[in-house]
């Protein structure tokens, strides 16, 4: 019988493809990342010449194809290395999946391709008072002629400064509320387009997230993506596609947690013995890596789920972000456990993926509103 839990072939081909790109070109510079809070351009560089800065981009438009679980490999074992690192890919298919799923084929042509061959993209939803509660967003796009002029600021915007172009979710309509809402392409060169100071972060410190602001951003209306008041409703479904890719970056955390303790339970003695042959350590060891197992088989399925856009994403979705990222903050925290006070040091890595780990829990919607989403689309067995 053919295993149903395997992958196949090209896909663990990607996968040591990507491994051996990162342990060469990525993880080197991890640490350095992380304490001087720089965004990784090593890491950006790398990518973009191997073809995994955007590999989701459909190849009509310059990209690889990359299909939904393939995009999850790659985030795995690019946040296996270096968790900052990982945010590039994943906030470049955030940034740019409204524009895959409801953009006509010249605004694909026109801002895809770019990003392809290195223009970041990010994604504005997210305000100070609109977090969980996106709909209660406030800022607005109002139209003029042909024209739309947005006012407005966006909160914790990933990458933030570095992307040329920006998914901005306004408010065109105040009255209808969420069905007044809709999605525009904003370039960073725009006329009335800034930025705020880089947050100072816990963890992911090589990604910079910052407050993008709007001051009369007047743009055509080519930069409208899909339908007047159907803006709300392709964040939700795009959120639904990339809420994986946060599952993966936990997923890559954890195991490369593991990794380091499972490697210095080997090399670090106590009582005359490797701490490995203690029994409690192996305990631990053991229960870390059949969590990380269950939190890849979930995610690995919401991904074929997204990329065959069947009727239980959301669920899916919702339950593999929330429980590979509990996963990750349980499994980042044991790691430094069996480390002990070298766990808690930067000398190790493992104190950075725990810092990193505990966004995950946060961002694409709290775990808490995971649950709730969960509870609504209950599957039927």
């Amino acid at each position: 019988m053919e295993s149903l839990f395997s992958l196949p072939s090209e896909y663990k081909e990607l996968r040591a493809s990507v491994r051996a790109l990162v342990k060469n070109e990525i993880t080197p510079h991890a640490a350095a990342v992380d304490e001087e809070h720089r965004f990784p351009q090593e890491a950006a560089d790398a990518l973009r010449k191997a073809g995994l800065y955007a590999a989701h981009v459909p190849t009509e438009f310059g990209g690889d194809g990359a299909d939904a679980l393939a995009v999850v490999l790659i985030i795995e074992e690019i946040a296996r290395g270096c968790g900052s690192s990982s945010l590039i890919p994943a906030v470049n298919k955030l940034g740019s999946l409204p524009l895959i799923l409801g953009g006509n084929n010249d605004q694909k042509k026109r801002w895809l391709t770019p990003l392809v061959q290195g223009k970041g993209f990010s994604y504005c939803l997210s305000e100070s008072e609109a977090g969980s509660d996106a709909a209660a967003l406030r800022t607005k796009a109002v139209r003029e002629g042909d024209a739309w002029i947005i006012n407005g600021s966006k909160k914790w915007i990933s990458n933030a400064g570095v992307s040329e172009f920006y998914t901005v979710i306004a408010q065109t309509d105040p009255e209808k509320g969420s069905k007044g809402i809709t999605a525009f392409i904003v370039e960073k060169s725009d006329p009335g387009v800034s930025f705020g100071a880089p947050e100072k972060k816990m963890g992911f410190r090589g990604s910079p997230t910052r407050e993008v602001y709007f001051d009369n951003v007047t743009i055509s209306d080519d930069r409208r993506i899909s339908e007047v008041g159907a803006g709300f409703a392709l964040a939700m479904d795009t959120l639904d596609h990339t809420r994986i890719t946060i599952a993966a970056q936990a997923l890559g955390l954890a195991q490369g947690a593991l990794d380091v303790a499972t490697i210095y339970s080997h090399e670090r003695k106590q009582f005359g013995k490797e701490i490995f042959d203690f029994q409690a350590i192996q305990f631990m060891l053991a229960d870390m890596a059949m969590k990380i197992e269950a939190a890849r088989q979930l995610t690995y399925a919401a991904a074929v789920k997204s990329e065959n856009g069947e009727k239980d994403l959301k669920f899916f979705s919702a339950a593999s972000k929330c429980f590979a990222s509990d996963i990750a903050m349980e499994v980042t925290q044991d790691a430094i456990q069996v480390l002990g006070g070298y766990g808690y040091v930067s000398d190790y890595p493992v104190e950075r993926m725990m810092r990193d780990a505990k966004l995950t829990q946060i961002y694409e919607g709290t775990n808490q509103v995971q649950r709730i989403v969960m509870a609504r689309n209950l599957p039927n067995a």
